[in-house]
């Protein structure tokens, strides 16, 4: 049964899932000091997959994560690698607020794909505000005493880039495929690959670590299945601007844990990127009410 619309609902499912996400991503920011990027891929994937898999089970039956589309299936789980890989490497280096400014640039990464991929027109006005999230990126991006960019940043960008890709290939797995096939088969791909990957660099698992493997898997599926309630139950325009709360989070996380804060340059290009997004996000829902709107014969 399809859950009542509320925007109100849908917003508290949001956060709730920026939320989890966020736990998730300390959890592998955690682990990233005693494991390669790669194998923190695998835990990652792998430790998620029982329970969103439980879920999809429980609420959706067998039938529904029959893939279609295998090609495009392939290509996310190996997006999906390199977006966790890059970005577990980029977490063991840098804070989780400086890693999640840069990764926001996400979203407008996706929109500027969707013209050569997916063939939609952007405006000049999306465009300057593509460009103006791009030089929020350069602002976080500038030194202190490693040059005009640091290599951990740019791994956070390259993630960022796996993550607008593989978003787009979204678009087009939804024409065949369900919602609950592509998290369970971009799960079960990522996790295969980064494990075979991972085997030259393997480092044996610690059973103290098996508490932080579980609650990082608990957490990301909780994730998953809040967002999904979220874009149940909510307009994708009116919700999507609460991830940028996962900064939020994401701060807490950085003092609780490793008793630090952003420096002025991640304040500055935070202001900037998260700026250029919601007006991104405003001229899409400006664009698709005008497309929307019906013709006046009068």
């Amino acid at each position: 049964m399809t859950p009542p619309r509320s925007n109100l609902a849908a917003a508290g499912w949001m956060i709730a899932a920026v939320a989890s996400f966020s736990l998730m991503d300390a959890g592998m920011k955690l682990l990233s000091a005693h494991y390669p990027p790669l194998q923190v891929t695998l835990l990652r994937g792998a430790a998620s997959l029982p329970f969103v898999l439980a879920w999809v089970l429980a609420t959706a039956g067998p039938r529904s994560i029959v893939p279609v589309r295998w090609g495009l299936r392939l290509l996310r789980g190996v997006l999906g690698m390199a977006m966790i890989g890059c970005f577990v490497f980029a977490l063991k280096r840098m804070p989780l607020s400086t890693a999640y400014t840069i990764y926001f640039v996400a979203p407008l990464l996706v929109a500027a794909l969707s013209v050569p991929l997916l063939g939609e027109h952007v405006g000049p006005r999306r465009w300057t505000a593509i460009a103006i999230g791009l030089v929020g990126v350069i602002v976080v991006l500038r030194p202190g005493t490693d040059g005009l960019v640091s290599f951990p940043g740019l791994m956070v960008l390259l993630a960022a880039t796996a993550y607008a890709v593989a978003a787009v290939t979204v678009s087009l797995l939804t024409r065949t495929d369900t919602p609950q096939s592509m998290v369970v088969w971009f799960l079960l791909i990522m996790a295969v690959g980064a494990g075979v990957a991972a085997i030259p660099g393997w480092v044996p698992l610690r059973l103290e670590h098996a508490w932080l493997i579980l609650g990082m898997g608990l957490a990301g599926a909780l994730g998953q299945i809040a967002l999904t309630a979220a874009f149940m139950r909510g307009d994708a325009s009116m919700i999507a601007p609460l991830e940028y709360t996962g900064l939020v989070w994401v701060i807490g996380w950085d003092w609780l844990l490793w008793r630090t804060l952003p420096d002025a340059w991640t304040w500055a290009g935070a202001a900037i990127i998260v700026a250029s997004g919601l007006y991104l996000l405003r001229r899409e829902r400006v664009t698709r009410a005008a497309r929307c709107a019906p013709l006046d014969h009068s």
